[in-house]
């Protein structure tokens, strides 16, 4: 079974307004930053990637699409590759953790860690699926159950287009994807972007090992 979803671009189309990207994928990479690095390195990646404003007001609503592109490149760039992974996936696990403290129903909670691993992937990917829109921006978002395990599957996603890197760009995807499986539908193996952009792929891919 496959599932796409377009809300993103259809939101932005008729808007007429450029995409747009939840505010976690600043606010967490700007926390996940100063638990890897100082303050002073913070400042440099935020002035970098020209969004320093947001470092004494944070966003609390969607921001533009290119900030969150720019943030990423201007992180990558300032701490070198491999930093930045171990960074943007911590960003993605205290995304997870927002969202399962703010975003996720109580009852959700509960009842998927009881349910049959496959039928919660479902129920919890579907959730994802209909909230894609807050984070793949302009990217479409799609998926697939393979032996009873999720595959999340990103076309042209944000944080990977315009890179050319010697491995996978979307950590910070992974990171928030695998805190919120392993949270409510069992899965305790380490999501992985198998395929990406960023290397040439058609797509960029997540599976869990």
């Amino acid at each position: 079974m496959t599932s796409t979803a377009t809300m993103g671009d259809a939101r932005g189309e008729l808007a007429g307004e450029s995409h747009r990207i939840g505010p976690n994928a600043i606010t967490q990479l700007a926390a996940a930053i100063e638990s890897h690095r100082d303050g002073d390195a913070l400042y440099r990646v935020f002035k970098d990637a020209g969004i320093v404003d947001y470092l004494d007001t944070p966003p609390g609503e969607m921001v533009d699409e290119h900030e969150v592109c720019r943030l990423h490149h201007a992180l990558r760039n300032r701490v070198g590759y491999a930093s930045y992974r171990g960074i943007a996936r911590l960003a993605g696990n205290l995304t997870g953790d927002y969202l399962l403290a703010n975003r996720i129903p109580g009852f959700a909670r509960q009842a998927l860690p009881r349910m049959p691993r496959t039928l919660a992937s479902r129920i919890l990917t579907r959730a994802i699926e209909r909230n894609s829109w807050t984070f793949v921006g302009s990217g479409r978002f799609h998926w697939l159950i393979k032996q009873g395990s999720p595959v999340l599957i990103i076309e042209d996603s944000p944080l990977a287009r315009g890179c050319s890197l010697p491995g996978p760009a979307c950590d910070y995807y992974a990171g928030t994807f695998e805190r919120l499986y392993r949270q409510l539908s069992s899965h305790q193996g380490t999501l992985q972007e198998t395929s990406c952009i960023a290397n040439g792929a058609e797509v960029c891919r997540f599976e869990f090992d």
